[in-house]
């Protein structure tokens, strides 16, 4: 009995999701892009170490919880990411400041070294916790044990139990809004 009455629990919920932007007739692809760049996002690297070690600029990324800390990414099974990350059992998200676009820029290029090499360019140390690269100059890091993996369509969302964390000496950080680079200063406030 319990068992029908979830699945009928499911099927109402289903009515009620809207169709899909392709059966309306909208690119899902332009549409959805158009739409959630008027979204102002943080921009990050996550990062992991070990034998598949890889860096990958993020802007899916936020805090789940403070008591645990817990934070999730989102990172496409089709990317090198989703593999090093599993491989490593852990993860490395670089928060970047504002003068970091360059380095945004260069994790998000497929054509750079792969492995530990492609982290000479940019500077780093090695996380005392998880081994994932933390790079130099970003406004904070987190170090982060995997403790589950969700699927998320044709991404994987990475729920991250933070076991260590330190905070950098920038005041600005790098924001994507609009399908471009922006810098928000720390001291501005909301009115």
């Amino acid at each position: 009995m319990g068992h029908e009455t979830e699945a009928a629990e499911r099927a109402h919920v289903l009515k009620r999701v809207p169709t899909s932007s392709s059966r309306r007739g909208i690119s899902a692809q332009s549409g959805l892009r158009q739409a959630l760049g008027q979204f102002a996002t943080g921009v990050t690297v996550l990062t992991a170490g070990g034998e598949d070690a890889h860096g990958m600029t993020a802007n899916a990324f936020t805090s789940v919880s403070l008591e645990p800390p817990m934070v999730l990414c989102c990172v496409s099974k089709a990317a090198r990411m989703h593999a090093s990350i599993v491989t490593a059992g852990s993860f490395g998200v670089n928060i970047l400041a504002a003068e970091q676009e360059d380095v945004s820029k260069y994790f998000a290029d497929w054509r750079r070294p792969g492995g530990m090499a492609q982290f000479e360019a940019v500077g780093y140390t090695t996380g005392r916790k998880t081994g994932s690269p933390l790079l130099t100059g970003a406004l904070a890091w987190l170090e982060c044990e995997l403790a589950e993996v969700l699927e998320g369509g044709d991404h994987s969302i990475f729920l991250g139990q933070v076991v260590a964390t330190s905070r950098g000496t920038g005041e600005q950080a790098l924001v994507f809004y609009g399908g471009g680079y922006h810098r928000i200063d720390g001291h501005a406030r909301a009115a």
